[in-house]
């Protein structure tokens, strides 16, 4: 059997990985987390070595969701993660980090008196610039549609779960 240090060498001279918005150096952290959370030195990482490997990058994730991730990528179906897999997948979740980041920034633009909630006057005066005519019922319509505590404003996190949401009701 080969040695931990073997497939550790093996691993970063075989993968060359490059990741269009990442840093050699972002690659290089995310392969020492690969290597530490293969704490067989397999040079894969199993269900369990992945959900200690995504809590120490900030994620807290569900066993079924730790399955379902690890479905998702394994492209040779052995129930494991190699690393240029553990790559894509921790691209894809550093992605969803930073889009939660501009979304954000698209909250505060409609957001202009920074009272940190959407209200009827912010979307008048959004639709206002964009040249869109819509009535008080329409954008009363969109508020209600979005306000999940159904206080007449849009809070963040209603923001947010609009403009994540696959699709719409």
């Amino acid at each position: 059997m080969a040695s931990k240090k073997s497939i550790t060498k093996k691993i970063k001279s075989d993968s060359s990985a490059s990741r269009p918005g990442l840093s050699e150096e972002e690659i290089e952290e995310i392969r020492e987390a690969f290597n530490l959370f293969d704490t067989d030195g397999s040079g894969t990482i199993d269900p369990k070595e992945l959900k200690t490997a995504m809590q120490s990058l900030g994620f807290e994730t569900k066993n079924q969701t730790i399955y379902q991730m690890i479905a998702d990528i394994d492209k040779d179906g052995k129930g494991e993660i190699d690393f240029d897999e553990f790559l894509d997948l921790m691209t894809a979740r550093m992605s969803d980090k930073d889009s939660k980041e501009d979304i954000q920034k698209v909250f505060n633009l409609f957001d202009d008196d920074k009272s940190g909630f959407i209200t009827l006057s912010n979307l008048k005066r959004v639709s206002k610039e964009l040249g869109e005519t819509m009535s008080e019922a329409e954008l009363l319509e969109m508020i209600e549609r979005a306000d999940s505590d159904e206080d007449g404003q849009i809070h963040f996190e209603d923001f947010y779960a609009i403009m994540t949401k696959k699709t719409f009701a």
